[in-house]
């Protein structure tokens, strides 16, 4: 799935949750526990409201291209002037 479909997705089991927690407020009254339950499924929404604008201003991120490492032997001579690290120069020493 893509991502425009599972925010689909999300803001329609969203939309569900907002129509049932509406039939329990109708049943149960105004108390203060379904005001709770209200209010995270308002910040749910607006969440997911937040992402959907945030999702569709970034493009897909790409990948970079892969580069093919030769399993041939390296030349040695790439390595006469190079310092052992942790070991520094072979003609020099620590102090």
């Amino acid at each position: 799935m893509s991502v425009h479909d599972d925010l689909t997705s999300v803001q329609h089991a969203l939309d569900d949750l907002l129509r049932s927690v509406g039939r329990l407020e109708q049943q149960l009254g105004g108390g203060l526990e379904i005001r709770r339950v209200r209010t995270d499924a308002d910040h749910l929404r607006e969440s997911v409201s937040l992402l959907r604008e945030a999702s569709q201003g970034q493009a897909a991120p790409q990948r970079p291209p892969l580069v093919t490492i030769s399993d041939a032997p390296y030349d040695i001579s790439l390595w006469t002037d190079s310092d052992d690290e942790g070991l520094g120069a072979r003609d020099r020493h620590a102090p």
